[in-house]
């Protein structure tokens, strides 16, 4: 089996549109990625068009001359190769630090840490 190419962050920006609302219209992508971001139509084209070449969305027939396109892959699956892949390559597969390199970030907000610590807490709670 071949085997799927990561998507580009401008790629998964679009994977997160879609899995959050499926099938959507290229102008339906733009429109929710332009709220955050200067993103220009055709870039967004381009981009969803690259994901459909990688086998990463599908498409069907839309209105008109318009193609519907929704995520082809698992959004669980999807973020964790891209989770692994960051961990080793920016982190030597060391995951302890990158949670000591965000949690000493100083945007990590009082609530995070108090997010985290339960996450932790929990964590012993099913090893005991």
């Amino acid at each position: 089996m071949k085997k799927m190419k990561k998507p580009s962050a401008a790629e998964s920006a679009i994977l997160n549109v879609l899995w959050s609302k499926q099938p959507c219209s290229v102008k339906e992508i733009h429109h929710i990625l332009s709220a955050t971001k200067d993103v220009g139509y055709t870039t967004t084209l381009k981009q969803v068009q690259r994901l459909h070449n990688k086998g990463m969305v599908t498409r069907e027939p839309g209105e008109g001359k318009s193609f519907l396109y929704s995520a082809a892959v698992k959004e669980d699956a999807t973020k964790s190769d891209l989770f692994d892949q960051f961990v080793q390559s920016a982190f030597s597969n060391s995951v302890s630090d990158l949670v000591l390199h965000a949690l000493g970030n100083e945007k990590t907000s009082d609530a995070e840490i108090e997010k985290i610590k339960a996450f932790i807490a929990k964590l012993d709670d099913t090893k005991s």
